[in-house]
């Protein structure tokens, strides 16, 4: 279902059933000023106690989208709500808003606990001059057994697995307690085994805490079994609801628009290995019998 219909009836999510509006977006466009056209007519509604799943390729605008809902960016166009105001308008509520970000590991040699770790995620609260105290601790201990690292607050988040850094990323954004919970590609570096886990605990999660989730993610599949909502984003945004993920023709495409990522990359590929000598039509799969490491001078 397209998004570009003008109509207010038309907006994907205004018309679900239940639920206050969390997240608000009409007729957003956004452009840098060097790379141009990010985001182009953008909308869609999340609702209280919702998990949409935002797909696309990479350079779609993802990372951008969630920006802007977090009011780190302002669109040149179009407006958005979060928790009925500006996100920019929050204030002190911006604690509401939890945010998982691509880059979310701890250096190894980070000089900083499980539960220093957490505790970061109680600082926009604080203000600038005050330092976690009781009660701030009693929460980042609570967030860190939730997320099923209890025992390990002590440890020194660095030498984490990736799996368990997650987790601390996790509790670190739910500590003071949001309403929404933003993460992108949080299962990224992560094998199968891990990436479930991660989604089976974030659905416990999103009942315990009552949280709405917005998560990017290309693990379509899993999108598909925990998702009320999947959105592609490709600059424009594609909406499914969750009574249409059963259909195999919306399946094939979202892994459609998947797709996208992988000729992206491709492109990127032939103008490295190749440069301008590439043949149209030239093609790399699992049989490709160019061996880049003698011919050019690269390897895989």
């Amino acid at each position: 279902m397209s998004t570009q219909a003008a109509a207010p009836a038309a907006v994907p999510g205004a018309q679900n059933a239940g639920g206050t509006p969390v997240i608000e977006v009409r007729g957003v466009e956004f452009a840098y000023e060097k790379g141009g056209q990010a985001l182009s007519g953008v909308n869609f509604t999340v609702r209280e106690g919702e998990f949409l799943g935002l797909i696309g390729p990479n350079g779609g605008g993802k990372t951008t989208l969630l920006k802007i809902v977090l009011g780190l960016l302002v669109p040149q166009k179009g407006s958005v709500l979060v928790l009925g105001r500006d996100p920019r308008a929050l204030g002190a509520d911006r604690r509401l808003i939890g945010y998982v970000p691509q880059d979310s590991g701890v250096r190894k040699h980070f000089p900083a606990t499980v539960l220093d770790v957490v505790l970061m995620g109680t600082y926009s609260s604080l203000g600038l001059f005050r330092r976690p105290g009781a009660k701030e601790r009693e929460a980042a201990l609570a967030a860190i057994r939730h997320v099923g690292m209890e025992g390990l607050e002590g440890r020194m988040a660095g030498g984490l697995s990736g799996g368990q850094q997650q987790r601390v990323a996790i509790a670190r954004a739910l500590v003071a307690r949001p309403k929404l919970l933003l993460l992108d590609e949080p299962t990224s570096g992560l094998d199968t085994g891990g990436q479930a886990q991660l989604f089976d605990l974030l659905e416990r999660l999103r009942k315990e805490y009552g949280l709405t989730v917005v998560m990017v993610s290309h693990d379509v599949t899993a999108l598909a079994h925990f998702a009320e909502h999947l959105a592609c984003l490709n600059k424009s945004l594609h909406w499914h609801d969750r009574s249409e993920l059963i259909s195999e023709e919306v399946l094939r495409k979202v892994y459609a628009c998947e797709l996208d990522a992988f000729f992206i990359k491709h492109r990127e590929h032939l103008q490295e290995f190749h440069g301008d000598h590439a043949p149209a039509g030239h093609a790399h799969g699992p049989h490709c019998d160019h061996d880049h490491g003698h011919d050019h001078g690269h390897g895989h």
